[in-house]
């Protein structure tokens, strides 16, 4: 046992002088440019989006109790939570093959040899040793290749649960002010509905008193129709809503948290750096997970240069072995082996090649997608900033039609009272400001929507 013990620490003192094989790792540059277009001028103190939690982000504490909520009960960010523990089991996996595996044996060997005469003789063997078998010496560092491999597969599919909880929180967030804004849009249209109502019936009575035309009746009730038609539309989506917000929460949520109307404001931060320069998208967690499979490809490289070199395994072990069970233990019963094999590739028809080839081909393979992710983070920060840059002024815009159409709205409703316009310029005009009001419901969804998603392609979200 004493030698074994020994050849433990001289077998760990010379694996620690081992070689790496394992290119060096260069990032590749951003292959976009350095600022954003559209880009607003901001603070220089203002703070990073990644370094802004949403609890503080997000202003409406009936929003913030939904996406913790979603955060404890949603499936897909579960799952990305037990990817991290497969993986993190996967690479202690890999990494215990630094180590020779230890383990005790003992058996018993029996056997009959003939005697020439009909007999024969039955001769038995007892041994128990503790040893281990074909254990690699890593001199060029393949194991080590393959344990770094497996080391940054575990942290990516930790960037993959960060970059699954901005989504999630986003998602979260943009599903609740839709609810709030279908639910502004039904209680808009039940308002129309009920408006029109009353005007049928008064157009009604007119026409029954002969004051009023056919024409000018089932002009009405055509708005009245729609306006039902609406409502009716309108209470299907809002419960549709209703449904794909509980999914996302994973969990039914109270009353009390979800919006009667879109809020005026839905952030507590007032700017987002979105004028630094693109180079800031680098610590987004789907890129950083995209830079950890370039790194686990890289790796892998080192493994497959050290296949070209010879291998040494080591098979030893020590304890002791007795014809009798009793004397398994006795003095002089100890033995030891030890078995070194030495494999030297000579001829392998290209196989070797061929598979060092492929690691590097990867490697190029996962340096165009980390591109690629960063090429497509830019584009998700350019559209939105696009969409931001106009935003003010379709509000703007929006507001003053709606002021306008129904100073229209009143107008024409006086000329018609006075007998001065007829019925079908009133209707217009009734018509014109339900499109408008509607339309100003949708720009100020677009417009917070806008808000989360900023917050989202920055990376904002995951702590």
């Amino acid at each position: 046992m004493f030698a074994l013990r020994t050849f433990t620490v001289a077998l760990a003192a010379t694996l620690a002088g081992g070689c790496s094989l394992i290119p060096d790792y260069l990032r590749p540059a951003a292959p976009v440019p350095q600022v954003f277009p559209n880009a607003p001028q901001v603070a220089a103190d203002a703070p990073a989006a990644d370094s802004v939690a949403w609890r503080d982000h997000f202003s409406d504490a009936r929003l913030r109790e939904v996406i913790a909520l979603a955060l404890a009960n949603n499936r897909d960010l579960r799952v990305a939570a037990l990817n991290i523990e497969k993986a993190r089991a996967q690479y202690g996996i890999q990494r215990a093959d630094l180590y020779p595996a230890i383990g005790a044996n003992a058996g018993q060997t029996a056997q009959r040899l003939p005697d020439g005469s009909g007999g024969g003789d039955v001769s038995r063997t007892y041994s128990a040793t503790v040893g281990f078998s074909a254990y690699e010496l890593d001199f060029f560092g393949r194991i080590r290749s393959l344990n770094a491999q497996a080391l940054e597969l575990y942290l990516a599919t930790e960037e993959a649960r960060r970059s699954a909880q901005i989504s999630l929180v986003a998602e979260v967030a943009n599903a609740w002010l839709t609810l709030a804004a279908d639910r502004e849009h039904l209680a808009l249209a039940q308002r129309t509905l009920e408006t029109r109502q009353k005007s049928f019936d008064l157009t009604q009575r007119s026409f029954d008193a002969g004051a009023v035309s056919a024409l000018d009746l089932r002009q009405v009730e055509t708005l009245l129709q729609g306006a039902r038609a609406d409502a009716a539309r309108y209470r299907s989506v809002v419960a549709q809503d209703e449904h794909a917000l509980a999914l996302l929460a994973g969990a039914p949520l109270p009353a009390e948290w979800l919006p009667a109307e879109l809020p005026d404001g839905i952030t507590a931060v007032a700017e987002l750096p979105a004028g630094v320069p693109s180079e800031t998208l680098t610590r987004r967690p789907d890129i950083l997970q995209a830079e950890r499979a370039l790194r686990a490809a890289n790796a892998s490289i080192g493994a497959a240069r050290a296949a070209f070199f010879p291998r040494i395994t080591l098979t030893a072990g020590a304890g002791t072995a007795s014809t009798s069970l009793g004397d398994l233990f006795g003095s002089g019963s100890g033995t030891w082996s030890f078995i070194p094999q030495l494999r030297v590739p000579i001829f392998e028809a290209g196989r070797l090649q061929a598979s060092l080839d492929v690691a590097e081909v990867q490697r190029d393979i996962q340096v165009a997608q980390y591109e690629k992710a960063i090429q497509s983070a830019f584009r998700e920060v350019a559209d939105v900033l696009a969409e931001r840059a106009t935003l003010a002024e379709q509000l703007d815009a929006r507001r003053r039609l709606v002021e306008a159409t129904a100073a229209s709205f009143r107008l024409s409703d006086a000329r018609y009272q006075a007998g001065v316009d007829s019925y079908l310029g009133l209707l217009d005009a009734q018509r014109a400001l339900y499109v408008a009001e509607q339309g100003l419901i949708g720009v100020r969804l677009t417009d917070v929507a806008n808000r989360v998603t900023l917050y989202k392609v920055l990376g904002g979200g995951w702590r």
